[in-house]
């Protein structure tokens, strides 16, 4: 039998992230919403999504800097938030953005300009090895 929690949880239509199941943090899967790529994986904490659902702005928790990090304050490379979904548990999001900008990944490309998605690289399965994904370096 399922619990009156799990299936408000799972089943109901209150906003409830399980923050406190991975340690105050949630992953986040950044993709673009005109094309399905995905651009980064991120984490959240509350003050993060909050600032999110507030300015419709991509707000991350930095775990190298310890701090909120607003995608773009810097670099000037924003991420407009144009969806945001929850998995089953509450416990994982998947933000759907708009580029404001070139891309999201501190990494350069051969021409050196910021690449537009942080994966741009993948396991050749036959030989375990990386190499880059066509029109993706």
């Amino acid at each position: 039998m399922i619990s009156d929690i799990t299936l408000e949880l799972e089943e109901g239509l209150k906003l409830k992230p399980q923050f406190e199941k991975r340690n105050g943090l949630l992953p986040v899967a950044v993709q673009e919403t005109a094309t399905g790529q995905l651009l980064m994986l991120a984490s959240v904490n509350k003050k993060a999504l909050d600032k999110t659902l507030k300015t419709k702005m991509a707000t991350f928790w930095s775990t190298s800097r310890n701090a909120l990090w607003t995608k773009g304050e810097t670099s000037g490379d924003f991420l407009s938030i144009d969806k945001i979904l929850i998995d089953c548990d509450q416990d994982a999001l998947v933000y759907q953005v708009t580029l404001v900008g070139n891309g999201v990944c501190h990494t350069y490309d051969a021409d050196g300009k910021h690449r537009k998605a942080c994966f741009y690289r993948e396991v050749n399965l036959e030989e375990n090895q990386l190499q880059f994904i066509k029109n993706m370096q």
